[in-house]
Order: structure tokens, then C-alpha cells, then sequence
């Protein structure tokens, strides 16, 4: 019974003594080691900053197209003609050219075939115009400018003796009133005169200068040289 208690108190010291053996360790200054840290979760990283969008470029403003100069006090020069054959289309073109300015051309409604310039035929078509001072032959289309210019050459050729009768439509039809025209013409023998005079009571409103008959083989210098003289006149 005595051994059986001493057994008992044994075990009693035995299981204590183990007990604080598993217990934390003392520091040296007596006090318990705290546990280890655990270590610190990584900081969340940082969301990046979205760059912002670069700024559209802006379009170049269109440079706008410098206004076309006109030089003060210049005339506005033009060139107009009627050919039946292309014998005074011939010196209006070289008149145009020396000039440096536009030509124009008056186109009959219903052009005329050489048949219809036979003057040896009273009964063609150009013989019955001419013998008519009322008849006013068609032209086709519009000719563009000759009421805005300044300064007109007019060719035309002679037929028997006068200007061709489509030359009085043109007259009647647009107005050349304060407009400068210098009239020219080819022909066989016939002057410029008496065409000058039927075409100014016309063009009521138009100065007339004098005009010059061309051979139909003019040279270009001698075309060239008299427009000059004629415009220089004109302009004062």
C-alpha cells in the first residue's frame, strides 16, 4: 500500500517535469520568446497610372488661294471675228496673239457652204443677204465678253462692198455702248470705210476708230505692229 502511493507521487513529479519542459523558452532575462513574426503579406502593387491620350494633332487651317490680282487702270482687251473662208480668222488670231489677249468668234446658226458665197450667182444665199439691209443671219451660241471689255477688235471680210449682214446681228445684239472698237477686214479691192459707217449707226454708243483693210497674205509683223499702234492709240 506504501509502495503503491510512493509509485503514485513519482508519476505525479515525473508528468509535471515534463510539462514545463514543453513551455517556451526563457529569455535571459527570465521573461517567455515571443513567437516568430509571420512573415508580412506583400504589399498590393500599385494599379499603373492609365497614360493619357495624346492630344489630336489639330489640322492645318487650309492657306487660302491669294485673290488674282488685277493691275489698276488696265484696259480689258478682247479680239472678235467673223470668217467665212478662215482668210480674216487668219489675221485675227495673229492680232490676238501679239496682243496677248483672247479671241473670239462669231459662228453662224447655219454656217455657210461655198456654194453660198458664189458671188457670181445672184440668187446664194450671201448675195440675197447683202441685197437686204433688214436681214440679221443667226449666230450660234453666245460670245462671251465683248460687253465687258474695254477695248474690242473687230474683223470681219468685205462682202460685196459692206460688212456681212451677221456682222449687223452681232452689232444689235450686244451692247458696245462706251466700248472702243477698231475695226479691221480683209477683201479683195473694197475698203473698210462704208462698213464702219453702217456698223457705228448699229453699235450706238461704241467709239469708233479707223479701221484697215488687210490683204488676206498679211504678214504677221505688219498685223502685229499696226494692233499696237491702234491699242496705244486707244488707250491715250
Amino acid at each position: 500500500m506504501r509502495h503503491t502511493a510512493w509509485y503514485t507521487i513519482l508519476l505525479l513529479i515525473l508528468a509535471f517535469t515534463l510539462l514545463s519542459g514543453c513551455g517556451s523558452a526563457p529569455r535571459a532575462d527570465g521573461t517567455a520568446e515571443a513567437p516568430a513574426e509571420t512573415a508580412e503579406a506583400p504589399a498590393a502593387t500599385e494599379e499603373p497610372t492609365p497614360t493619357e491620350e495624346p492630344a489630336p494633332t489639330e489640322e492645318p487651317a487650309p492657306t487660302e488661294e491669294p485673290a488674282e490680282e488685277t493691275v489698276p487702270g488696265e484696259p480689258r482687251v478682247m479680239v472678235v471675228v467673223f470668217s467665212g473662208t478662215g482668210h480674216t480668222r487668219r489675221i485675227a488670231q495673229a492680232m490676238a496673239e501679239g496682243l496677248g489677249t483672247e479671241l473670239q468668234e462669231i459662228v453662224p446658226a447655219e454656217p455657210y457652204t461655198e456654194e453660198d458665197l458664189n458671188y457670181n450667182d445672184s440668187s446664194t444665199r450671201a448675195t440675197v443677204e447683202q441685197n437686204d439691209p433688214a436681214a440679221r443671219p443667226g449666230i450660234a451660241g453666245e460670245i462671251e465678253g465683248p460687253e465687258d471689255c474695254d477695248i474690242l477688235f473687230l474683223g470681219y471680210p468685205i462682202w460685196w462692198g459692206q460688212e456681212p449682214r451677221i456682222l449687223d446681228t452681232f452689232s444689235e445684239t450686244y451692247d458696245l455702248s462706251g466700248i472702243t472698237v477698231i475695226p479691221f477686214c480683209t477683201s479683195g479691192s473694197s475698203g473698210i470705210g462704208t462698213s464702219v459707217r453702217q456698223l457705228s449707226e448699229l453699235a450706238d454708243g461704241a467709239e469708233w476708230m479707223d479701221g484697215r483693210r488687210f490683204e488676206t497674205d498679211a504678214p504677221e509683223e505688219d498685223i502685229n505692229n499696226w494692233a499696237a499702234e491702234m491699242l496705244a492709240a486707244a488707250i491715250g
